[in-house]
């Protein structure tokens, strides 16, 4: 039998909430193995800690992934809207087009399909809105996300990459409809 522990729903994070998911949201991407430390990129790192403050802009939405205890398990940043989405690279200028950013999962939850079940929250509300493609980057530090969202139909586009100071971030596209 399940434990509520094993249940996980994903929501929009309430204000109160912000504070804590960019702690996770920090921790989490401050303990993958090749990514730059906070040394090295502070301003991408004071926006992981800042992450609610992303939703200030038109059709931006910070969704949290809780445990049965309501506790934040994991977050991803969805745009509804490319021209907020906030990265390098050609990627804000996309038509017809969400995106999602900044995907993190509290180290304490991760290997129980969190990040998947984030990733499906943003390709359901892309499709719930219509638009045709929905947009992410990545890094070589995150190959096991490479894999997960390849198994759900995203495909590299070469033409999304670009360089974040010297971390080469690659793009990926999945394509809804023509």
């Amino acid at each position: 039998m399940k434990s509520s522990q094993d249940v996980f729903s994903v929501r929009n994070a309430l204000p109160s909430e912000f504070a804590e998911i960019g702690l996770l949201m920090v921790e989490a991407y401050s303990q993958l193995e090749g990514f730059p430390k906070e040394t090295e990129q502070p301003h991408y790192y004071q926006m992981l800690a800042n992450v609610g403050d992303l939703t200030a802009k038109p059709g931006v939405e910070l969704l949290v992934a809780v445990s049965g205890e309501g506790e934040p398990a994991g977050a991803v940043v969805y745009f509804a809207d490319m021209l907020y989405y906030g990265s390098g690279g050609s990627a804000t200028k996309a038509k017809n087009a969400a995106g999602f950013r900044l995907l993190a999962v509290s180290p304490k939850f991760r290997g129980r399909g969190l990040g998947k079940l984030l990733t499906i929250a943003c390709i359901q509300k892309t499709i719930k809105t219509g638009l045709g493609q929905l947009i992410i980057h990545t890094t070589r530090a995150m190959q096991t996300a490479w894999k997960m969202y390849e198994s759900l139909g995203f495909q590299r586009s070469e033409d999304l990459d670009f360089l974040q100071g010297d971390l080469p971030v690659f793009g990926f596209r999945l394509r809804l409809k023509e």
